[in-house]
């Protein structure tokens, strides 16, 4: 989702996707680009600070560790996903450049216009299903390898695989753009639709016409596959599906994928208690919600395009 934010300021010419990254956040050490930011390729793929979970909340002191940090590797010779730190990355870097924090950035630009019942830093964490593992040893195998790329981009700060954080106030008000959106499949399906429908929904755009650097996914791909961590080169696993599905996954189990062609269509089915376990009680269909699901709003919580309240899905 901050990703998009970025998107729409290149959309708007604000700034361009081979921009250093340090032009628009003085301190950065790290020569990585815009582009190479968004495609998971700028080397900085954990916080490099060791901290506990209070540090979620803190988003000055999170930038600050990734400001100031070495790049694993040269920026553009390795895609690593960015696993925890692409959401502050992102985020600053849209703080930087519009002025306004990302989860503001995010609700005035995106989820306000196309009426999207999601957000970062949610004020109403009651609506949050709590997320439930499916067997005991899932925390651990979400790690990996000890010692890996993975298990070091997941495991720092703290709390991205511990229940007693993901289900806390703490982490469902904090704003972790990386992992934490909370949505709902209501909101998700014409997101996506949107985003195919070239950033018109019911005819609203959030993106300006006749910019000078389009966002289209052709233009983050233009540089080519990289390899992974451990790779050889030359090897073209790492590669993006240009015709296929998109979209993106979540901790829980469930996602939210668009396929170029289709209809936008969702069918949403919960678990009898309403929380959400890997493997059960998904949300099925063309779009899915994704790991922790919202009940329905109040009065006064954004309005589906049909009038009614959304009122399933949502996630990190």
């Amino acid at each position: 989702m901050v990703a998009l934010a970025v998107l729409l300021l290149v959309d708007r010419g604000l700034i361009a996707l081979d921009d250093p990254i340090a032009r628009h956040w003085p301190g950065f050490r790290t020569e990585a680009s815009v582009r190479q930011l968004l495609t998971h390729t700028a080397g900085l793929p954990f916080f490099p600070v060791p901290r506990d979970a209070a540090a979620w909340s803190d988003w000055d002191l999170l930038c600050a560790d990734l400001a100031a940090a070495a790049p694993e590797w040269p920026p553009g010779t390795v895609a690593a996903e960015h696993a925890l730190t692409y959401g502050h990355l992102t985020g600053e870097l849209v703080r930087r450049v519009d002025g306004r924090s990302p989860e503001r950035f995010v609700a005035e630009e995106i989820a306000r216009p196309w009426r999207l019942d999601l957000g970062f830093g949610t004020t109403e964490p009651h609506r949050c299903a709590d997320l439930e593992f499916d067997g005991p040893d899932r925390a651990a195998e979400l790690l990996g390898a000890p010692g890996s790329v993975h298990a070091r981009a997941v495991s720092n700060p703290h709390g991205a695989r511990d229940l007693a954080v993901l289900n806390s106030d703490l982490w469902r008000r904090a704003v972790i753009p990386a992992v934490n959106l909370h949505a709902t499949a209501d909101a998700l399906a014409p997101l996506l639709f949107g985003l195919l429908a070239g950033g018109v929904l019911d005819g609203r755009r959030p993106a300006q016409r006749g910019a000078r650097d389009r966002p289209r996914v052709r233009a983050l791909l233009r540089p080519g596959p990289v390899p992974r961590p451990g790779q050889p080169p030359g090897d073209s696993a790492c590669s993006w599906n240009r015709t296929g599905p998109g979209g993106m996954g979540g901790l829980g189990g469930n996602a939210a994928w668009a396929r170029p062609g289709d209809r936008p269509h969702h069918r949403v089915r919960h678990p009898p208690d309403r929380r959400l376990r890997p493997g059960r009680g998904h949300r099925r269909g063309y779009f899915l919600g994704t790991t922790s699901h919202l009940t329905p709003g109040p009065a006064d919580s954004v309005p589906s395009r049909n009038g009614k309240h959304h009122g399933k899905g949502g996630g990190s």
